[in-house]
């Protein structure tokens, strides 16, 4: 039981820190353009209005997705619930790394979002 509670707090760690994340990304985006904290791709970065247009994009999403994968997580380690501590830990394992997809296609969505509402120079489309 006690690996158990250690693997459904692992698990519980990706989804959180998608809500947390999204939340302020989404309400408090980084005020300057910085190469070390937040979303940052050339797109992205190429002024003020792209920069808080991708993070509060991303934001979003990773609140949306971040909730889906809690509850997702919630009800698929109960299923596991006293199961051997080697299936506990296989599975946990597999959730952990299927709960990082969503965190790389939101770059693509985002992306694609971006290049949508701006041009290649960063001007908003008409």
């Amino acid at each position: 039981m006690g690996f158990w509670i250690f693997m459904f707090c692992c698990d519980l760690l990706i989804p959180l820190v998608m809500i947390c994340a999204g939340w302020m990304m989404q309400y408090h985006p980084p005020r300057e353009i910085n190469y070390i904290l937040g979303y940052r791709t050339a797109r992205s970065m190429k002024n003020r209005e792209t920069w808080v247009f991708a993070h509060r994009e991303c934001g979003r999403l990773w609140q949306r997705w971040g909730w889906v994968e809690l509850i997702a997580t919630v009800v698929l380690m109960l299923l596991f619930l006293g199961e051997k501590t080697e299936s506990v830990g296989i599975f946990g394992g597999v959730l952990c790394l299927l709960q990082i997809v969503p965190l790389l296609v939101s770059i693509f969505v985002v992306e694609k979002k971006l290049q949508a509402t701006f041009d290649e120079n960063g001007v908003r489309r008409q």
